[in-house]
């Protein structure tokens, strides 16, 4: 199978730098805050502010790994907790597709 580098960015290569999918639950459950909102939460990853490097990845609430992280994270809603890491689907499954994902085209 080949591996297709926009595909890439929908699963979790490495520390998840480039992952642009569109998970927005942590691992325990909590919902993302919005990268461009400060409640729950007061933060410095304002989209606005990292342009260049970050201002495509850090939308809506997405999971993401703007700080090189173990993996993609992020603030959640939850009053009690301020961030926690969310479970995004490997790229190296090519038994199953990528990551699960089945979109009917195989090389």
């Amino acid at each position: 199978m080949i591996n297709f580098s926009g595909l890439d960015s929908q699963c979790l290569s490495g520390k998840g730098e480039g992952y642009r999918g569109r998970i927005s639950i942590t691992e325990s459950g909590n919902a993302c805050q919005h990268w461009n909102t400060q409640f729950p939460h007061k933060h410095g990853w304002i989209p606005d502010r990292y342009p260049c490097k970050y201002a495509e990845g850090l939308e809506e609430n997405y999971c993401r790994n703007p700080d090189g992280e173990k993996k993609p994270w992020c603030y959640t809603t939850s009053s009690s907790v301020r961030w926690e890491y969310c479970t995004i689907p490997p790229c190296d499954r090519t038994d199953q597709g990528i990551a699960g994902m089945d979109s009917g085209v195989y090389l």
